[in-house]
């Protein structure tokens, strides 16, 4: 499909949208409806509204129906006034940018119109630091050489300035011929693709006779970028509204789900089908009791009675909590970049807890691992090196010496670093040159070369001018072959102005370079210096050129021309074209440049490791640059402690033998100290994927640490996708526009703010300024995240069991009736305030400090493993609140079940007891106690009893003066008291138990601590347990990381069968043959049991 766009043309404006733009979800006639739809669309809502309507039936409500419909008006009147808030700030937002006057061409002049009015096939006029309405094909700007610069952070987030042109038929159109320009576009249809456009343009007569020329992108400026050091520019309207590339990429992304929410679902469904079972078991027995028609409905009755199980807030405190959580992540001081200026910043605020349960991590090195900061060290040249010494190519005297002394080999070699590139040169008034370079590799080779005399002093249209020696050299550029992940290589077509003599220049990677030789050519000593390099942990250039004839050149440049013009397939059919022509070079040499690590990032990866995270490294560089710099951040180890097992080959053949060695490897060194990892090639990896995937899924399994190199975008997304499918949560990080479907793949994804722009970390949710903050994002919060999200939706489910189990323990007492014992003003203050405010200050529990974490990252395999939230830990709170309401109701029937005592006494005794085991409950399980803390927890205790003194002195409240006397009597304190002491008592027997002489690795920490005496690791922590108990439950301690998934390592926590993984069973070698495009349902993985 495409489109034609009349330029400059009314009769056909209107066959396309305006440019108004909308990104709102609402408006006023459908918000009621679709905001209803849509909160209704979660099963706990519809649960709600099905009890809450249920409870209209006067006839089998054991309570007011305001109970439920209450607490449900307030959830969803939240829900919907965030959401209309948020709508409202875009419709702002969108009625700001329609309204924005533009200036457009109508009837051969400029005229000031609104932004929204734009149709396609307008002419709009922009001046400098103004943002582009629209998406527009340039026609026109001021510069004489035809291009224009824009800043296109708002859309890719790349900061460097991006040069765009005009297409070749519009050269040499002055500004009257602008105004008056008539033509044709034709393009696609509209796309969220803002790395390509492929259309074609032809001006009508008397401009030029009917000529097509070819669009790319670079002859587009985009919706939402800003002209920037260019006076004017004018393009045409080709896409507008939500039709442009902005309007198409923007959309709500898919939630993630955590492992948490997976499982507090999974509990819910529990609890649903536990109530099902008592509802059916009272009921019955009701209807069996009364044995009359007329309660056939007591099923329904106790469905209601035992629908405060599942806790209706624990939705909103949830979301509540997240939101801070994300909110610390923000306010982190330490996580701020001051050399960037760049905070942390958490774009997702649903996922916080995720953090503190990642076991793989896959990052990219370029940028994220390493600085960007990119330095020329070092060249080969006609097989000479140059730089070996000095470790300063630019310093080293003998390359000095060659280049003056006109040597031609270095001379062809620094002219094709000066030309092969789209960089831009700046000259300022003083004359100074800068340069302008979309990636930092162009912008060291250019400035390298610049050092050693041969400059490129400027680029006007197709005309480059460079200066050596005192000597003009003048090329024109008849032709740039642009650099793709698939050809890994760039190319320019140039034509010496003063011989007429055309070259071929290229640069890539070595393997897309080196086998281009011609035949003949000792490629040995190129070969050889690019391993020197790599080892070195040098990016590495290959650069190439050749003489073309005139004839080869005519001819290639028709094919290309088509190529070019083609609607579909374009890139394919221009790579299949360029090859025709990148053939039979004369290899000049090998660049070798510098990206340094960043501070701290070995720091990092070794403490992230010992917490039992697995790394797996993906990138786009050689593969020996890629272990050098692996083994320079302790991504790997060296012989003996560690061994590195390679995977390649370029048939099927051979990466299946290759596959099948290092995965016999694995399973028979696996139960050994040494350290295992595999380095694969992208080649080998496309094979891997497409034929071997189960093979390769096992060893995913069994390896903690992988190398992939050579890899494409979508190789990196596949990875993530492999190692989610074995259940393992995964995080990716990266910091350029190549990583982004890779961190959004991830279970959770973390962009850094690199000099590659903010594309990664605006797709990410959560950003960071460097790499070495991920280690407080994971150990510090994430961890802190998982434990609080833990206890929190734990207590929700007590609390609501608590008073629910006290209610099915009073219709045994009340003869089977359904009979609520609360009246409906209590149970809904007990479910919205009485029992949510204290538990909210969990936010601010810490059971470790921060230092005392960082120092002994072993313990996050707590929150990896689920230690804290699981079945187990739920029936530990299932069991307590079944105890705590067996106390509480035979206390208070015993005390207070005689003919004197009303309905409403024995309610009202029942709940304060209730509420004085929830204030003990939650102030025993807090680890870290704050003012606030204090404050909320006895506070809100004390505040139960004001309210309920200002309510029981209404007399027409139903509660008049019941608290004044059950204060007045003893008995009531009496009772308080032994509730508390018989319900706290045995749980704080438990709990000291088990932290004397059960301690795990946090209890052994938190004393350490609280005694302010040595502070142990976990390295020295078994000998000290041992010392307090000899038979203390602890099967291994160290420091050594995972070696692999089928073992449990979990120092101290061998006693939870959570800590038990699934062995990988294994597997003979048939799966080498032709496998299935995905993996069985059935294949043994190793996945926690939880």
């Amino acid at each position: 499909m495409k489109r034609f766009v009349y330029i400059n043309d009314e009769s056909y404006q209107n066959d396309y949208c305006d440019n108004q733009i909308s990104n709102t979800k609402y408006n006023l006639w459908n918000f009621l409806p679709k905001n209803l739809w849509e909160q209704f669309r979660r099963f706990m809502n519809q649960y709600f509204l099905l009890i809450a309507c249920l409870q209209l039936w006067s006839l089998i409500t054991p309570v007011n129906p305001a109970s439920t419909w209450g607490p449900l008006i307030i959830i969803f009147a939240v829900s919907a006034t965030k959401e209309a808030w948020d709508d409202y700030n875009r419709f702002i937002s969108d009625k700001q940018a329609n309204e924005k006057k533009v200036w457009i061409v109508k009837n051969g002049a400029r005229k000031h119109i609104q932004a929204q009015d734009i149709r396609v096939g307008n002419i709009v006029w922009l001046r400098e630091n103004e943002e582009v309405p629209c998406d527009l094909v340039l026609t026109g700007t001021s510069e004489p050489q035809g291009i224009c610069y824009v800043e296109t952070a708002a859309l890719d987030g790349e900061i460097d300035l991006k040069t765009r042109v005009i297409p070749p038929t519009c050269v040499g159109l002055d500004s009257e011929q602008l105004h008056k320009i008539k033509g044709v576009i034709e393009c696609p249809i509209p796309d969220k693709d803002i790395r390509r456009f492929d259309a074609n343009i032809r001006l009508f007569p008397p401009f030029i006779d009917n000529d097509i020329c070819p669009l790319t992108i670079n002859n587009t400026l985009l919706q939402s970028c800003y002209l920037r050091n260019t006076e004017w520019a004018c393009g045409v309207a080709v896409y507008t509204g939500n039709e442009t590339k902005l309007g198409m990429s923007r959309g709500v992304p898919e939630p993630k789900l955590t492992a948490m929410d997976a499982m507090i679902d999974k509990l819910t469904g529990a609890i649903f089908l536990f109530q099902l079972a008592v509802v059916v078991v009272l009921g019955s027995a009701g209807n069996v009791w009364k044995d009359t028609e007329a309660h056939s409905g007591y099923p329904l009755r106790f469905e209601l009675l035992c629908s405060i199980m599942i806790p209706i807030s624990i939705k909103v405190s949830l979301d509540f909590v997240k939101s801070l959580y994300a909110k610390f992540i923000d306010w982190d001081e330490e996580m701020y970049d001051r050399e960037t200026d760049t905070p942390a910043h958490a774009a997702n605020t649903a996922i916080s807890e995720d953090l503190g349960q990642v076991e793989y991590i896959l990052t990219d090195k370029t940028g994220t691992l390493t600085e960007n900061k990119m330095i020329f060290r070092r060249c080969c040249i006609g097989g000479t090196l140059y730089g070996n010494e000095s470790g300063d190519a630019l310093k080293d005297v003998e390359l000095l010496n060659a280049v003056a002394n006109n040597s031609p080999n270095v001379i062809k070699f620094l002219t094709v670093m000066a030309l092969c590139n789209t960089v831009i040169p700046i000259k300022s008034p003083s004359g100074a040159i800068s340069y302008k370079a979309q990636s930092q590799d162009e912008d060291a080779l250019v400035n390298a070369a610049s050092n050693l005399h041969v400059v490129l002093v400027g680029k006007n249209g197709n005309n480059a001018e460079i200066h050596f020696n005192r000597r003009v050299i003048q090329y024109e550029i008849l032709d740039i072959l642009e650099f793709t992940s698939d050809r890994k290589r760039m190319s320019v077509v140039v034509s010496d102005s003063q011989s007429g003599k055309i070259f071929l220049l290229s640069k890539g990677t070595d393997e897309a370079i080196l086998p281009l030789a011609y035949s003949g050519q000792q490629i040995k000593t190129f070969v050889d210096a690019v391993d020197k390099y790599a080892q070195l942990g040098l990016r590495t250039l290959c650069l190439g050129w050749r003489e073309l004839s005139l004839e080869e050149y005519l001819e290639w440049s028709r094919l290309f021309k088509e190529a070019s013009s083609a609607l579909i397939d374009r890139e394919w059919k221009v790579a299949e074209v360029c090859q025709k022509l990148e053939h039979t070079l004369d290899i000049l040499g090998i660049s070798a440049i510098e990206d340094r690590l960043q501070a701290g990032v070995p720091e990092t990866i070794e403490i992230l490791r010992q917490s039992g995270i697995n790394f797996w490294m993906l990138t786009g560089d050689k593969q020996s640059t890629a272990i050098q710099i692996a083994l320079l951040c302790n991504l790997i180890s060296s012989e003996p402690k560690g061994q590195l097992l390679y995977i390649n080959g370029k048939t099927e053949d051979e990466v299946a033998r290759s596959l099948e060695r290092v995965l016999l490897t694995m399973r028979i060194t696996s139960s050994e100290p040494k350290e295992l990892a595999f380095v694969v090639d992208g080649w080998a990896l496309e094979i891997i994927l497409t034929r071997y995937k189960e093979a390769f899924t096992e060893l995913a399994v069994l390896s903690k640490t992988a190398i992939c190199c050579r890899v494409t975008p979508s190789q990196k997304a596949q990875l993530v996708k492999l190692l989610k499918s074995c259940d393992y949560r995964t995080l990716a990080i990266g910091d350029g526009g190549n990583d982004v479907r890779m961190i959004q793949q991830a279970h959770i994804g973390v962009g850094i703010s690199g000099r590659e722009g903010l594309q990664a970390a605006r797709a990410a949710d959560y950003s960071i300024g460097k790499f070495r903050f991920l280690k407080r994002l994971i150990l510090v919060h994430g961890r802190y995240s998982y434990n609080r999200t833990a206890f929190l939706s734990q207590y929700s489910f007590y609390k609501s069991l608590l008073i629910c189990f006290i209610q099915i323990l009073f219709s045994f007492v009340s003869g089977i009736a359904g009979t609520s014992l609360f009246n409906s003003v209590s149970l809904m203050a007990y479910n919205v305030f009485y029992t949510s405010i204290p538990v909210l200050t969990t936010i601010l529990d810490k059971d470790l400090s921060e230092k005392t974490v960082t120092q002994n990252p072993e313990i996050l395999l707590y929150c990896q493993a689920g230690r804290l939230l699981n079945p187990s830990t739920f029936a530990g709170w299932f069991g307590r609140s079944l105890y705590h309401a067996t106390a509480v109701f035979l206390i208070t029937i015993h005390a207070y079940a005689n003919e004197k005592s009303e309905m409403e006494e024995l309610s009202m005794v029942a709940l304060s007891g209730s509420i004085w085991l929830q204030a003990f409950v939650v102030t025993l399980e807090m680890n870290s106690f704050t003012f606030l803390q204090f404050l909320a927890i006895w506070g809100n205790f004390a505040a139960f009893y004001i309210i309920n003194f200002c309510i029981s002195s209404i007399p027409s409240a139903g509660m008049y003066t019941i608290m004044f006397r059950l204060c007045r009597q003893p008995l009531y304190w009496i009772t308080m008291l032994l509730i508390s002491g018989v319900g706290m008592g045995p749980v704080i027997a438990l709990k000291y138990f088990r932290y004397t002489y059960r301690p795990s690795a946090i209890n052994i920490l938190q004393k350490a601590e609280r005694s302010r005496g040595p502070m142990y690791t976990l390295v020295n922590l078994e000998s000290q347990l041992r010392s307090e108990k000899d038979n203390a439950a602890i099967n291994s301690i160290s420091t050594t990381p995972v070696k692999n998934k089928t073992s449990i390592y979990e120092p101290l926590l061998s006693d939870s069968p959570m800590a038990s993984r699934r062995s990988l069973a294994s597997s003979s070698f048939d799966i080498f043959q032709p496998s299935q495009p995905r993996v069985p349902a059935s294949y043994p993985r190793n996945i926690k049991t939880s």
